[in-house]
């Protein structure tokens, strides 16, 4: 089993000079993705934020709302591991420009993508639990991030509401 250091309950970081990831330790990932509240678990591979690359094995369960963002001056890949999901990109007033329906490889759905524009995008994740590899450049910094006005913040429990509300209509509009 690989080495983790904890950061907090969703958040760990390999703790091994050469990084390693087996069956065994995405199945623990899953379990501490299902322990906690938010349903959702990464293993950074990287050293720190600072990191010019970023590298996450990431878990989420069916029901994760992940709001409609886009990054500034990053380049953003993703490719899965285990599940399914639609990648939702959408203009800057919130229609939809594009629907990347995705599954691990030799689903018959794509299985990675990369997008080095700022396109605002979420997932629609349509397996009970999604693995997937994402990488990203660095360093991270919360203003690189950036959320729209139409899309719900789900950090309240109105917000979560209005969440579930959003996806649903999002999941009706683009079939």
């Amino acid at each position: 089993m690989i080495k983790m250091k904890k950061f907090n309950d969703e958040i760990f970081y390999a703790d091994e000079e050469v990084i390693q990831v087996s069956k065994e330790d995405i199945d623990s990932l899953k379990q501490k993705a299902l322990q906690n509240p938010r349903k959702r678990c990464r293993l950074c591979t990287h050293r720190g934020v600072n990191d010019k690359i970023h590298e996450m094995i990431i878990v989420h369960t069916k029901d994760n709302y992940v709001r409609p963002h886009k990054h500034i001056g990053k380049v953003e890949a993703f490719h899965i591991i285990e599940g399914s999901a639609d990648v939702v990109l959408f203009d800057e007033k919130g229609k939809i420009r594009q629907v990347i329906k995705m599954g691990a490889y030799g689903s018959g759905r794509k299985f990675y993508y990369r997008i080095d524009k700022a396109y605002y995008h979420t997932l629609i994740i349509k397996s009970d639990i999604l693995v997937f590899h994402e990488v990203t450049s660095g360093p991270f910094r919360k203003e690189d991030t950036l959320f729209p006005d139409w899309a719900p913040d789900d950090t309240d429990a109105k917000g979560a509401r209005d969440a579930k509300e959003f996806m649903k209509k999002l999941s009706k509009q683009h079939g």
